[in-house]
């Protein structure tokens, strides 16, 4: 179907993302202008060259991906920021590298986080998505290092991927760098960077449902000496879907400039936008039974969205990082981020189930809504880090501190008293057209807004210290203060912790050069922001979370294999317990949960032009009475992604990606019994070909098997996941 014309006479964000790539052109001339050309093939100028090492050591996380096919790192710093190897980190880590993502077009976070071991990403919605790991809500996000508060743990609209060089994910609890011990993981976005030398790339995608991409970066020097540089990304993508009336649209740019100020202090500044538009959006999904328990079985296409939805997202962050050198052995970091979203929407919401009978569902069961939301957040961590010799042995340290403030204004408005639905309901939804009387006015009532702010501020320290001949430790704490103020929906949102101490300990040794036993231990404190049935937040999660687990390097160093055992025991974890009318999800607290499990993880070179990554997840969720709980996790689950270049045909590259669950279920909020969802595997191909050395096509072809599955289980409601679709790229690169 066409897209729709932008409402409120907004600038489309596809054209806002084409002046960006057009912008990128002026750029361009100037970082490929002879003087950068010139450097090209030979080293940075001297200045820049004596920086280089400080820009490696003080930017732990820049191990870049981009421009290898690699699908490991050999170093990460999301755990404990100290400089670590995945041998040296006594948690499971996994990262999905540049190479991973432009091999398999992971466009979103989504996408990204779905090739991921371990991770789930439950798509409640069309436009908001949480994420789990080892049983349990992913809560703990980082920037480049730098932690972000999540409120309510979820991601609004589609997060583009092209402004990051990878992403990070260490399972298990990292409260020493994220401000709590939250026992699922931590998802670490790294963002690229400036070059020394000068490179430029277009690239133009074509897809299923009329998608159309189109993406473009630059990067260099800015000046003769190279002390100066830039970067600047541009992507633009437009879509309909296999869902009814549903279309996107999306626009990002992304500039940063980082200059060394002198010989050992480099300043860095970038600012991201990004609009998200979504009309045909989903405010809740599907009903997944009738009144009479019976299951729907809705078509693929069916959607609970009228014509006149919308979810509309303009996300901007900046930041400013300085780093200075201090002697040989030691360096300062400060970074200073702030991040204003705006969330515009017009909702429909299903509540209940439709007539067993007739199918027909009732105005009665309809809530109609406009929200707005405005979260601002500034974030503030200052931290240094090196080397000091004692006993005879050379330890690494880092000593830091952080705050931050979030402040998370809402409102939602209703229909007016006057509003004439004409008592129509709704047929049989796949029978439905979307047609719906849209409200012509809007009013807020007591209770529907809100405006809470949480400040929180924190100490952290972490050693790597090497202890004697094969044996390592890695300990710290983080001493933390977080408030809230001010008041959601009628309900006041105040509380305060004070000095509440996460301690971190990790213990490794090194059976040979290449594989070493761990075991870490952290204490768990997690304040939440599910609520309960009237609205109240849930007290915070206290527990202990402990992992053993086995590391080594095969292949001759090429790859990293890791098996790892981990158990968790929390008080008060949120569990899901309904909705609240307004199709709000509403929560309880359980004691005495339990999470244990086994993963098991390969990534890297397994021979000459042969890169894999691949994961496999046992878990068991228990209550304290040894109930299974959090059913809508999978107990098995497996991410794999690999790719080959055969050396006789080294222009092609051919791929594949497996995504497998085991069976999910969840109890009828309205009816006796189970929903569930039997096992389904989801498997995909790629193939490339080099035409030139500039010139590469691609195409993807996803759910080859066209297998029809549900995209959550973690409410009462849910929605078919996308059937087969193709994707065709072709990418010029300089």
């Amino acid at each position: 179907m066409p897209f729709p014309s932008r409402r409120r006479g907004d600038i489309h964000p596809l054209t806002r993302a084409i002046r960006g790539c057009l912008g990128l052109t002026a750029a361009g001339s100037l970082l490929l202008s002879p003087v950068a050309l010139a450097q090209q093939g030979t080293t940075a100028p001297e200045a820049a060259t004596d920086l280089e090492t400080l820009t490696v050591e003080a930017q732990a996380l820049s191990v870049i991906t981009e421009g290898t096919a690699r699908y490991r790192v050999p170093l990460t710093s999301t755990a404990t920021r100290l400089d670590l190897t995945p041998r040296e980190t006594p948690q499971s880590v996994s990262t999905v590298t540049r190479a991973q993502i432009d091999d398999f077009s992971l466009d979103t976070t989504n996408d990204v986080l779905e090739s991921t071991p371990g991770v789930t990403v439950e798509r409640l919605e069309t436009d908001r998505t949480y994420y789990t790991a080892r049983g349990f809500e992913i809560s703990n996000f980082q920037v480049d290092g730098v932690r972000v508060p999540m409120p309510y743990n979820n991601v609004h609209g589609d997060m583009d991927t092209a402004i990051y060089d990878r992403v990070e994910v260490v399972r298990g609890a990292t409260g020493l760098m994220s401000g709590s011990g939250n026992p699922a993981a931590t998802v670490n976005f790294v963002r690229k960077r400036p070059t020394y030398e000068p490179q430029a790339a277009v690239s133009a995608s074509v897809g299923s449902w009329d998608q159309r991409r189109l993406e473009a970066d630059v990067a260099g020097p800015l000046d003769e000496a190279g002390r100066v540089r830039g970067r600047l990304v541009a992507a633009g993508m437009e879509s309909d879907s296999y869902l009814d009336r549903l279309s996107r649209e999306r626009g990002l740019l992304y500039g940063v400039l980082e200059a060394d100020v002198t010989d050992s202090t480099l300043v860095t500044l970038g600012h991201t936008w990004q609009q998200n538009d979504t009309d045909g959006n989903m405010w809740g999904s599907l009903p997944l039974y009738d009144s009479a328990g019976n299951p729907t079985d809705y078509d693929v296409a069916t959607s609970s969205a009228p014509d006149w939805s919308y979810w509309d997202v303009e996300t901007q962050r900046s930041f400013l990082e300085v780093q200075q050198a201090l002697g040989d052995r030691w360096s300062l970091k400060g970074t200073l981020t702030h991040l204003d979203m705006r969330s515009d929407t017009q909702l429909f919401y299903i509540y209940k189930t439709p007539d067993a009978a007739t199918g027909r569902i009732s105005d009665d069961q309809l809530t109609l809504s406009r929200y707005d939301r405005h979260l601002e957040q500034w974030v503030a961590d200052l931290h240094a880090k090196g080397d000091v010799d004692a006993f005879g042995r050379s330890h690494q340290l880092v000593l830091g501190t952080d705050w931050s403030q979030s402040r998370n204004q809402q409102l939602s408005r209703y229909p007016t008293a006057s509003f004439d639905a004409g008592g129509q309901g709704l047929p049989p939804l796949d029978d439905w057209n979307g047609r719906y009387p849209e409200p012509d006015a809007w009013v807020a009532f007591p209770g529907t807004d809100g405006d809470a702010t949480v400040k929180e501020r924190s100490l952290y320290g972490a050693a790597k210290l090497d202890l004697a001949e094969r044996w390592t430790a890695v300990a710290g704490a983080r001493l933390s203060w977080a408030d809230t103020t001010g008041e959601q929906y009628g309900v006041s949102q105040a509380s305060d912790h004070d000095r509440v101490l996460t301690p971190y300990a990790g213990l490794i040794y090194d059976v040979t050069d290449r594989a070493s036993l761990y075991a870490s231990h952290t204490e768990i404190f997690d304040p939440q922001t599910e609520i309960d049935r009237n609205g109240d937040y849930l007290d915070p999660v206290d527990g202990v979370s402990q992992e053993v687990g086995f590391k080594a390097e095969l292949f001759d160093g090429g790859a990293d294999a890791s098996l790892a055992l981990f158990r968790t025991e929390q008080d008060n974890v949120a569990q899901p317990a309904g909705t609240r009318p307004d199709g709000t999800a509403f929560f309880t607290g359980g004691d005495g949960i339990t999470s244990e499990g086994v993963e098991v993880t390969l990534a890297g070179e397994l021979a000459p032009g042969w890169q894999a990554s691949v994961g496999y997840t046992y878990l068991e969720v228990e209550d304290a009475d040894g109930e299974a709980t959090n059913t809508y996790i999978p107990r098995h689950l497996v991410r794999a992604t690999t790719s080959y270049r055969p050396a006789a045909l080294d222009a092609l590259k051919l791929g594949a990606r497996l995504r497998w669950q085991d069976d999910i279920e969840r109890d009828r909020d309205f009816a006796e019994g189970k929903t569930r969802e039997e096992a389904y595997a989801l498997v995909d191909l790629m193939a490339s070909y080099d035409f030139s050395d500039s010139l590469t096509g691609s195409l993807n072809l996803n759910n080859v098997t066209d297998e029809a599955y549900l995209t959550s289980l973690k409410w009462d409601q849910a929605f078919h996941g996308a059937p087969r679709h193709v994707m065709a790229n072709l990418t010029w690169r300089y």
